[in-house]
């Protein structure tokens, strides 16, 4: 029979194992109301530090607690650049924390992490998942979606930047036909079809916002990281708003109770994405593949 103890293997199994089964908790709650538990988050950093001392103690190796507080740490900063620059929601944030924590990174061979393939693959197929995600928005909401597209398409601030873009676009294909180079020639018109994709991309986006991820809750069906469209003041004071990046418990209490005294009606919200469903494809996808960068060199 194989001995997994000595062999060192059992408490990388144990760490995947437990990585994917989180992902799958998170990704199931997430789709379904749109956050990942506190506990779930938290539970995995507590769990990665945990297991990861009491390897450190078995195996007489600091490296195991060393490795995930290196992940913790690493993938803290991610986090928080992430949610602070309004990418990621505090559910998702939190999830990569206690990924770096239960997995862990090797700082001295990071080329061959598997967190560092985990990160980059969550770049790609986040692209991916949200792209498919919000086509699939539009088209459950197309009534609304089309109108939208098109009111954003005809405003005025929006045509006069589509009669430069338009310029632009044409200024770049024709000094393609005018150079040798075919190198040039095709960064030429690539810079012309990424400038024109981007401006429609755009439209879609906010097309997509206004159309089918705004929606009104009472104050008591509000939970901590939700997004507030507007500004909400009462008596001048201010209690929560978009700048907020995410709502906090107590500006949570201070709506109910002015809900409960009739002194605010519902709250307007944006609903993100639910994003750890991508975390767990890109899982998988390092699990299986690896590190993409490899691949390429």
């Amino acid at each position: 029979m194989y001995d997994w103890f000595s062999s060192g293997i059992l408490p990388y199994a144990i760490s995947y194992i437990l990585a994917f089964v989180v992902l799958l908790i998170g990704s199931f709650t997430d789709l379904k109301t749109r956050e990942v538990p506190d506990w779930v988050n938290y539970g995995l950093v507590i769990a990665g530090i945990g297991l990861n001392l009491l390897f450190s103690i078995i195996y007489s190796s600091w490296s195991f607690i060393a490795n995930s507080i290196a992940g913790l740490a690493i993938f803290f900063c991610i986090a928080y650049i992430m949610f602070y620059t309004g990418q990621w929601g505090g559910g998702d944030s939190k999830m990569l924390m206690g990924l770096g924590a239960i997995i862990g990174i090797n700082i001295f061979s990071i080329k061959s992490e598997f967190l560092t393939g985990f990160f980059i693959n969550i770049l790609l197929a986040g692209a991916a998942y949200g792209l498919l995600w919000s086509v699939y928005l539009a088209l459950k909401n197309r009534k609304k979606f089309a109108k939208e597209f098109k009111k954003f398409l005809s405003a005025k601030k929006t045509a006069r930047a589509k009669y430069y873009l338009l310029a632009l676009v044409a200024i770049l294909t024709a000094a393609s036909f005018f150079v040798n180079d075919a190198g040039i020639r095709i960064m030429l018109l690539s810079l012309a079809l990424v400038s024109l994709l981007s401006f429609y991309m755009w439209i879609f986006v906010k097309a997509i916002e206004n159309s089918s991820m705004y929606r009104l809750v009472e104050p008591s069906k509000l939970t901590e990281g939700d997004w507030i469209v507007k500004d909400i003041h009462f008596k001048k004071e201010y209690v929560c708003g978009p700048k907020d990046l995410g709502i906090e418990k107590k500006q949570i209490r201070k709506l109910i109770d002015l809900y409960k005294r009739k002194k605010i009606g519902k709250v307007l919200i944006k609903e993100g994405i639910p994003f750890v469903p991508s975390f767990l494809i890109a899982f998988i996808i390092t699990f299986l593949l690896g590190n993409p960068i490899v691949w390429i060199l």
